[in-house]
């Protein structure tokens, strides 16, 4: 099993390395313009760039702090609401189309309203961040505990157990499952929402200097930060995932 698991790694990291080789020699052949392709290893120097000078802390510090709190902020908030909704049909009957409503429309879009309301600096971010969220967790919980087997709710019941125990020992083990096989998502989302609220306006953060990179035509910076972004998005994806695993390690026995 821990063969094939890194076995699996060792295949992805070739594969990468196959098209990184590729893109370069491609680069140094000059079948391609750096302007719109630079080769990997002029990408890499970019990266690197900013690292050395330590321009690039504040605007990790601005993209991360966004990001993790909007994703506290809108897991906590999507939980307390979907509980609410599932265990109380009139509060379900109004919050279900909202969020429906919410999760109907690309999000993304709020992100200039909540830079008029809330300015450019750090709440916006926190704010795109959150709603895209929270409406992922929401229907997570919402739909975890309306699947619960009504039978084994009466079974409890019938035993004795109270509202107390049904929330402990059957809905939040119900809700769990489906939380962590979103958490995933919600973390590309949380992130999504920080770098997006600051490339429409802020001044720092990862999105920041990708509309400066935009403005400037720089490609080559631009293709570094997109680069940053995913490495850090797919740590805290698999951190996501361990977390998962420990959790759930019932089902992946």
């Amino acid at each position: 099993m821990i063969w094939q698991k890194y076995g699996l790694f060792a295949r992805r990291a070739a594969a990468l390395a196959l098209i990184a080789g590729l893109w370069e020699f491609i680069g140094r052949m000059g079948w391609v313009d750096p302007f719109y392709a630079p080769a990997p290893s002029a990408i890499a120097g970019a990266v690197g760039g900013l690292f050395a000078d330590g321009e690039i802390y504040k605007h990790l510090e601005a993209t991360f702090g966004a990001a993790l709190l909007g994703l506290g902020l809108g897991l906590a908030g999507g939980a307390i609401l979907g509980f609410i909704a599932a265990l109380l049909r009139p509060v379900a009957e109004l919050l279900e189309p909202v969020m429906a409503m919410l999760n109907a429309i690309p999000r993304v879009i709020l992100a200039p309203l909540f830079i008029i309301w809330l300015g450019i600096g750090l709440a916006s971010k926190v704010a795109l961040s959150f709603i895209l969220v929270v409406v992922l967790t929401f229907f997570s919980v919402y739909n975890g505990i309306r699947d619960v087997d009504y039978r084994l709710v009466e079974r409890v019941k019938t035993l004795g157990g109270g509202q107390w125990v049904l929330l402990r020992e059957v809905y939040i083990p119900s809700v769990v499952t489906w939380v962590m096989g979103s958490l995933k998502v919600a973390v590309g989302f949380a992130f999504t929402g920080a770098v997006v609220g600051e490339f429409v306006a802020s001044s720092r953060g990862l999105g920041y200097l990708l509309a400066f990179a935009q403005s400037t035509y720089n490609a080559t910076l631009t293709f570094g930060l997109i680069f940053l972004v995913l490495v850090f998005v797919m740590i805290l994806f698999t951190l996501s995932g361990m977390l998962e695993r420990h959790l759930l390690r019932w089902k992946y026995r």
